[in-house]
């Protein structure tokens, strides 16, 4: 079963074509890399994944069975609920609590039970291994739990699909081992990744193709 589905497609901002000629597939339980300069055309990759860019030009963009070619604006929320996404820098709320932020994306996408949402978090907590207190704030903590906490938030829908953005970007070489290790674990679950990173030592140490994003184009390289 293919999470991800694009043939023969341009991605274009401000008319200006930025991928050509784009061909690319992820099954469901794969792990993909995505490598390139920036610039090269790696967000806009994503973002297209990720419905906030249509294609100029596709003869097939399929995510999670919606058709981005097609979809609707109302129905972009319901895409971007089965994908998880992971930052560089976290993107978490520094005037909340770790409990604020987590019970804040759950209750922002339908959840209203006030044990299912506590269960919820305790679980995904517990899957990534955060142990401190979640009446914390995110500066009272390191940048390994800190993305520790960014990777549990991803997975608070139980997304198919999780995207990682220069996860280990921000993280020291242990750190960074931790939240490989982490990714290894949630892919052997059954977790479809793409990992947009320059870090090689994250991609030698994960099972999964390899593809650069280069002049225009998005193509396999192989793994050295």
């Amino acid at each position: 079963m293919n999470i991800v589905e694009i043939e023969n497609t341009t991605l274009s901002i401000n008319e200006e074509n930025v991928l050509e000629d784009l061909n690319f597939e992820l099954s469901k339980g794969e792990m993909k890399f995505l490598i390139g300069k920036t610039g090269s055309g790696k967000t806009t990759f994503i973002n297209s994944i990720f419905g906030n860019l249509k294609p100029s030009k596709s003869n097939l963009f399929k995510v999670l069975d919606f058709d981005i070619n097609k979809i609707r604006d109302n129905d972009i929320p319901y895409l971007r609920r089965k994908i998880g996404f992971v930052f560089q820098d976290f993107k978490l709320l520094k005037d909340r609590s770790i409990f604020d932020n987590l019970s804040f994306v759950l209750k922002a996408t339908g959840w209203n039970e006030k044990d299912k949402i506590n269960n919820q978090i305790d679980r995904v907590l517990e899957l990534v291994g955060f142990d401190s207190p979640t009446s914390k704030f995110p500066d009272e903590l390191s940048g390994g739990e800190q993305q520790r906490v960014a990777i549990a938030r991803s997975m608070l829908n139980d997304p198919e699909l999780i995207i990682a953005d220069e996860p280990t970007g921000n993280l020291d070489p242990e750190t960074s081992s931790e939240i490989i290790s982490l990714f290894k674990k949630l892919n052997s679950m059954g977790t479809s990744m793409i990992i947009a990173t320059h870090d090689y030592n994250l991609i030698l140490k994960l099972d999964g193709q390899v593809y650069k994003c280069e002049d225009g184009s998005i193509f396999e390289v192989k793994r050295k």
